[in-house]
């Protein structure tokens, strides 16, 4: 298997001139490499040593493909047993275009979905809460947040954040918020979503199963009723090798 491996990453199978800097060029392939499944999750690379020898490449070189890898969540580095291919996650595709929750997602898309609580209940609100939610004077706020979970695999973070009158009883809540928003008629209508990119690291990576400085996607979510009242206001954390995020576009009739 190792011999196998050695033949896969030679240099004449991935290194092309002016294509970029040799490290890049050698991370993308053993990343073409492990998404196409030659490589499984638990399989050891080759050290920097072994690396270097058949690349002819310096083992700085090396080590920055490999940490390039290690950052975007495709191998593991462990002290002392070196480093292998990390379990990868089923990518899951999300439509902008409409606004479901976690648990319609994944029984749509035929996945087992769980959350894991991570916080719930009432709290006096930040000053970000106060205004976004147009809270008033002693006004407090519901907060719950949430490890999102498909078949096993962590993929977001979701903390949202609702004035305590429109979600006064959070300890209640099932598996769906908007199911329980639905019952007092306070289920959000329509949603403004922003997303950015962005580096996971401290609770986040590690509530995510990713190292430090994996690949993130941030997003911000302010719902609100067909009243135009500001429902919920959410701050997620998904990974970056799991989600894709997919919106329908209109041609524009202008000339």
């Amino acid at each position: 298997m190792a011999s196998d491996i050695l033949e896969m990453l030679a240099p004449e199978t991935w290194s092309r001139a002016h294509s970029g800097p040799l490290y890049a060029q050698l991370s993308q392939h053993i990343e073409s490499v492990i998404r196409s499944g030659q490589l499984e999750a638990g399989t050891a690379l080759p050290s920097e040593r072994e690396l270097a020898n058949i690349s002819n490449l310096s083992r700085v070189t090396i080590r920055k493909a490999v940490q390039q890898l290690v950052r975007d969540g495709l191998v593991v580095q462990k002290q002392g047993s070196g480093t292998s291919v990390a379990p990868q996650a089923g990518r899951v595709q999300q439509s902008l275009s409409r606004l479901t929750s976690f648990s319609e997602d994944m029984q749509r898309r035929g996945l087992k979905g769980e959350s894991q609580w991570l916080e719930k209940g009432i709290f006096p609100p930040s000053p970000e809460e106060t205004i976004t939610l147009g809270l008033t004077a002693n006004a407090d706020v519901a907060r719950i947040s949430r490890l999102r979970i498909a078949n096993g695999q962590p993929l977001a973070i979701e903390r949202a954040s609702l004035s305590s009158q429109m979600l006064p009883d959070p300890e209640n809540i099932g598996e769906s918020l908007y199911a329980h928003l639905a019952k007092s008629g306070n289920k959000p209508s329509r949603a403004i979503q922003r997303i950015s990119a962005d580096m996971l690291t401290g609770e986040d990576a590690e509530l995510l199963h990713l190292p430090d400085g994996s690949a993130g996607l941030r997003i911000q979510r302010i719902s609100y009723l067909p009243s135009g009242q500001i429902v919920e206001f959410t701050r997620s954390v998904y990974r970056g090798d799991a989600y894709d995020f997919v919106a329908e576009l209109q041609i524009s009739n202008e000339s």
